[in-house]
């Protein structure tokens, strides 16, 4: 069970959760949830979660492919929160956590109960919506707090418009 969200309470702001990662759809599920944030007078939260299997060498190894996954979150995210900043003029909150994707943005949305709504980008590939789009579709991986999903398809003036 999810807590109460706080964002229309006094002193509070709606939050929009993204998923920062290396996928084409990232770009696009960060720029409208960065626009409607703004439209709306809320703020954007960005997540980059760093899945632990990448992590299975030797101690030394491990140790240095760790510290190299965690400073590509960190430039990820500084380079997305640039163009946020840029475009838009709002400054994002940014997070990095290590774990299973889906767990992590649990923990972040039962922790921050300013989080409102969960943005994520859908792939346009005949693979399909993407993984985090998929799990999310399937079974066991539903939110405590809508979603939405954004088309990887939509142009800067789309996004611009439905936000």
């Amino acid at each position: 069970m999810v807590s109460k969200r706080l964002s229309r309470e006094a002193g509070h702001k709606r939050k929009f959760l993204a998923i920062a990662d290396d996928t084409p759809e990232c770009d696009r599920a960060v720029a409208y949830a960065a626009r409607r944030a703004h439209s709306t007078g809320g703020s954007v939260v960005l997540l980059f979660v760093i899945e632990p299997g990448d992590f299975q060498h030797w101690l030394g190894v491990e140790q240095i492919m760790r510290e190299e996954a965690v400073q590509n979150a960190h430039s990820a995210l500084n380079d997305l929160a640039t163009k946020i900043r840029e475009t838009i003029g709002i400054e994002p909150e940014l997070v990095v956590r290590e774990g299973k994707i889906v767990e992590e943005i649990h923990k972040l949305i039962e922790e921050d109960q300013d989080i409102a709504i969960l943005v994520l980008g859908a792939s346009n590939s005949k693979e399909g919506p993407g993984p985090l789009v998929s799990s999310i579709a399937g079974k066991g991986a539903a939110f405590p707090i809508p979603v939405t999903v954004v088309p990887n398809g939509l142009t800067d003036e789309e996004v611009e418009s439905l936000a």
